[in-house]
């Protein structure tokens, strides 16, 4: 078992270049099987999902290079075949859940298991399955696997209104939308900029869709996609857990690699503390910020604060002065790095899925456990922080989202390693 070790309270200098987005590499990965010739993905990260979503695409005959050290990812799925996948990779992965639009767009039909990945309270498809039925397929939930269908004459578009905002069932519908005979209209759709990278490269490979980015988009059907080239945008939450360190413990941090209007929500947050910070172009440098002043956070569906920046952006609150609380709207559950922060000598109670701050707190390093990906951010910068030494498990969780996150911090001056135990 593989777990972090970091001997904490060290300051960081350096710079750190952003890799590209999880969340936009989780969705084009599965977007790309839906063209007829070679889709080549540029800047993806090295993390474990990625590699979880190689092994998929191989299970369906998808050719499939990777040049990890070079972040280049070449899919050719000419010679793919529908075949079920109602169990094993496919269930170990939330995002996996895109192969339903993506198959149901390609073959018209297929079987795709219920999607895992982080527990974070109830994460239902039904929304999913809302956009689907309203092209015209038909969706059976048998043992935990979906089963697609579609009629002799195809999909065909329509207007589907999402009940809420979900950028998994926007890109989702978008993706089973994008063949479809006629016109679909998405309203009440999601707004984030993974959503408008993936339309980007679907357009990219012929589709025709226009509103990515706004709340409702347009789809014209087209009868094929062929390959094409594409870079993935910079991973906004990445971005946001390098600037929450280099806040709480940098004198001098450069993160590089930022599209920074997509996380002004967390920019926001951060100057109103007191950080220090000097925004560039596609760069933030944040210099040494102490006496900081607690804030309250609110999660929202962007441009709102990110839902995956609470967790990183806890340590640093925990710095500052004052009183302070975070409430996610998105995951009221997502709450699980609370009890652990506790263990390390934190201030923080959760009161009916309100997480309530008190500052400033002197950490001390202990064994923890991440029990989601951002959690383990989370503890990873506590860890930082701390005094003497602290011991991250559960850390599998940690690699399927950042890419190289021990060598990025060890340049930058942390005492962090991996070791196997």
């Amino acid at each position: 078992m593989k777990k972090i070790v970091i001997n904490g309270d060290r300051p960081l200098n350096g710079e750190v270049t952003i890799s590209g987005a999880k969340n936009s590499t989780v969705a084009l990965i599965p977007a790309s099987i839906l063209a007829d010739s070679v889709v080549t993905l540029e800047g993806i990260p090295d993390i474990q999902d990625v590699h979880s979503l190689i092994d998929i695409l191989r299970d369906f005959n998808v050719e499939v290079t990777f040049e990890a050290d070079r972040g280049v990812l070449t899919i050719d799925p000419s010679n793919m075949v529908s075949i079920p996948m109602p169990t094993g990779k496919i269930k170990n992965l939330r995002a996996s859940y895109y192969f339903m639009g993506a198959v149901l767009s390609k073959f018209g039909e297929g079987v795709i298991g219920l999607p895992g990945g982080c527990y974070l309270g109830p994460r239902p498809i039904d929304q999913h399955i809302k956009g689907f039925e309203a092209l015209g397929a038909n969706v059976r939930n048998e043992l935990g696997a979906i089963y697609l269908t579609t009629p002799e004459e195809g999909l065909v578009g329509d207007r589907i209104y999402l009940d809420v905002v979900s950028i998994g069932a926007t890109i989702n519908t978008i993706l089973a939308a994008v063949k479809a005979k006629g016109k679909t209209i998405i309203e009440n759709a999601a707004k984030e900029p993974e959503i408008i990278d993936v339309c980007t490269l679907l357009n990219n490979m012929g589709a025709k869709i226009r509103g990515a980015g706004t709340d409702v988009i347009r789809i014209e059907g087209v009868s094929r996609l062929s390959g094409c080239r594409h870079t993935v945008i910079p991973d906004r939450i990445e971005a946001g857990t390098y600037l929450a360190a280099a806040a709480a413990m940098g004198e001098r941090v450069h993160v590089k690699n930022v599209i920074v209007e997509h996380i002004e929500g967390l920019v926001a947050k951060m100057e109103e503390m007191g950080v220090k910070m000097e925004i560039g172009e596609d760069s933030i440098l944040v210099h040494k910020s102490d006496d900081l002043t607690m804030t309250h956070v609110k999660t929202l569906p962007y441009p709102g604060f990110a839902t995956d920046l609470q967790q990183p952006l806890t340590p640093l609150m925990l710095k500052a002065h004052g009183d302070g609380t975070i409430i996610d709207t998105i995951y009221p559950k997502r709450i699980n790095h609370i009890p652990e922060l506790v263990r390390m000598g934190a201030r923080a109670k959760v009161e009916s899925d309100t997480i309530i701050l008190t500052g400033p707190n002197q950490l001390t390093g202990v064994e923890v456990k991440a029990t989601d990906l951002r959690a383990g951010a989370c503890l990873v910068i506590a860890g930082l922080m701390a005094k003497g030494t602290t011991t991250i498990s559960g850390v599998e969780n940690i690699l399927r989202g950042y890419d190289n996150i021990i060598d990025k911090l060890t340049a930058l001056g942390a005492d962090i390693q991996m070791i196997e135990d």
